[in-house]
């Protein structure tokens, strides 16, 4: 509690220990929160950003939800520099990037030897976004026990750090969720408690994918070139193409397939030539209409891992088990992932960019979901282009 800037005393309403930010340390958070830019023209964006601003003006918790990759982060941001607490801390936590117990420290802090390592006494996020917004991203991923522990403070407001036998800390946060999950399928399944979710989801703001919002693709385009510095500019062939795309990973594959662009062009004008060939792969494939839904859904997968917007065991994995897709879909992406790597299972791990030590994991995953398809007929393949090639090359 002596921290540097901090001051703690004593709630005027109940008497427990309350934390104050002292003056310069408000304007300090002031002066280094900025509101986000909403890129965009489309009409469904456009109801976002309302939707955005009248939550604001309030105090409801908001849960975010959309796609991977839609900028549930930025909207949450938006929301925050919107409201009466914009001049406080907004505090951001990934709720998928910690164990359990890392969490419950993370989140309410720890006092010094209260496990392994810990060597001092820490400031968890919630008494650190005091007065402020916490920011708790990926909240599904969240363990049933760390659900219970969140709930009970949203019910009463105090915080107890790990490991401490002192007063709870009554703190003021607004807390803004967010999640690319289904939460009221997992409510159906147990694996996320109902109370909570009535908890959080007081204002919901859902953001529509890229692909439902094709207007916002090239002023996306522009603004990435624009805030890059770069002096590149896309010739109208080539963004008719990235207007056409899916975009599976959203606006972060969009950043990403820029970078690509840019990092592959000579000169200062990219064309078609210069795009990713994830882009140009799926453009092909759209030349002649394909009726099959399951060819189009492992198009879309395949197009995302291969681009880095999709994971497998983060999209594809939880789309399997939640039967957002099938077997037949799951076979279809297999089957193109060994085509492009002649019957190679490693080669496709690092295709759909995944780990070495998966390896035994998606055999694994595959052979017991009846997905495992026959390697050889794709080495024979690969077998058979070479040696038509090295005959033609023959005296």
């Amino acid at each position: 509690m002596g921290r540097p800037g901090k001051r703690v005393s004593l709630c005027a309403s109940c008497g427990c220990q309350t934390m104050h930010l002292v003056d310069q340390e408000k304007a300090a958070a002031a002066a280094g929160f900025t509101t986000p830019v909403i890129i965009g023209e489309s009409q469904a964006l456009q109801r976002v950003r309302l939707l955005a601003e009248r939550v604001a003006a309030g105090e409801a918790k908001v849960l975010i939800t959309g796609e991977s990759g839609v900028g549930k982060d930025v909207i949450a941001r938006y929301v925050h520099a919107k409201s009466k607490r914009a001049h406080q801390r907004y505090v951001a936590l990934n709720c998928a990037s910690f164990s359990e117990t890392l969490l419950e420290s993370e989140l309410f802090g720890h006092v010094k030897g209260s496990f392994t390592g810990a060597y001092r006494d820490k400031l968890g996020k919630l008494q650190q976004a005091h007065r402020g917004t916490i920011f708790l991203d990926e909240i599904a991923e969240m363990s049933l026990r760390m659900q219970a522990m969140l709930l009970r403070f949203l019910e009463n407001g105090e915080v107890l750090p790990v490991g401490s036998d002192t007063m709870p800390i009554r703190v003021d946060v607004r807390v803004i969720s967010a999640t690319n999950r289904d939460l009221q399928d997992m409510v159906a399944k147990g694996e996320f408690r109902e109370d909570l979710l009535y908890r959080i989801r007081v204002a919901h703001i859902h953001v529509p994918s890229l692909r439902d919002r094709k207007d916002d693709v090239r002023p996306l385009i522009q603004y990435t070139l624009a805030r890059g510095g770069h002096s590149v500019q896309i010739n109208d062939e080539a963004m008719e193409l990235l207007e056409r795309y899916r975009w599976p990973g959203n606006v972060r594959e969009l950043q990403n397939i820029v970078e690509q662009t840019i990092a592959m062009t000579i000169g200062d004008t990219a064309g078609v030539e210069e795009l990713p060939p994830a882009i140009l792969a799926r453009q092909l494939g759209a030349a002649s209409p394909i009726q099959d839904r399951r060819r189009r859904m492992s198009d879309d997968l395949y197009d995302g891992l291969i681009s880095g917007g999709y994971q497998f065991w983060t999209h594809v994995h939880p789309m399997f088990m939640n039967r957002d897709i099938t077997r037949g879909d799951l076979r279809q992406l297999i089957r193109r992932g060994l085509s492009a790597t002649g019957g190679n299972y490693r080669g496709v791990l690092q295709l759909f960019g995944m780990e070495d030590g998966d390896y035994k994991r998606f055999l694994n995953f595959l052979g017991t979901h009846d997905c495992a398809i026959d390697f050889r007929e794709f080495r024979g393949a690969k077998r058979a282009l070479a040696d038509a090639a090295n005959a033609r090359h023959r005296p």
